[in-house]
């Protein structure tokens, strides 16, 4: 069991930055592949980012190669999802999601994830 909680997000204007954070509480934290997904009103709830258990690989949808950058720190049980260069269409609810995978794997659906966070708003402005 891990419980997930975002913070860092807000309004931005196109082109800015944010860097979203997810602390983690439990004991296991390193064992969990994590990942950061988000909905917009009216859409699915899309895959962003996910760092692999172990060595901490890291993968990211094309929509934000390049952008955005995830990251882990296990000592402090935090995911950080840094964004840079925001579109308008990053505007959404950001998630961070937990689960214990496979070693040096990326997952990338929402099914994957066993536990998640209650989300985070971010909006940029255009």
């Amino acid at each position: 069991q891990v419980q997930l909680v975002e913070s860092g997000g807000g309004l931005v204007q196109a082109g800015g930055s944010l860097r979203l954070s997810c602390a983690a509480s439990g004991r296991t934290f390193s064992r969990y592949a994590m990942g950061w997904f988000r909905q917009a009103p009216g859409k699915e709830r899309e895959f962003v980012a996910a760092i692999t258990r172990g060595v901490g690989e890291t993968c990211l949808a094309d929509s934000v190669k390049g952008r955005f950058t995830i990251s882990r720190d296990n000592a402090t049980n935090t995911v950080y999802l840094q964004m840079n260069s925001l579109k308008p269409e990053d505007t959404a609810v950001y998630y961070c999601a937990a689960f214990i995978g496979n070693y040096g794997v990326c997952y990338y659906k929402t099914s994957d994830y066993a536990y998640w966070g209650q989300g985070t708003q971010v909006t940029v402005s255009s």
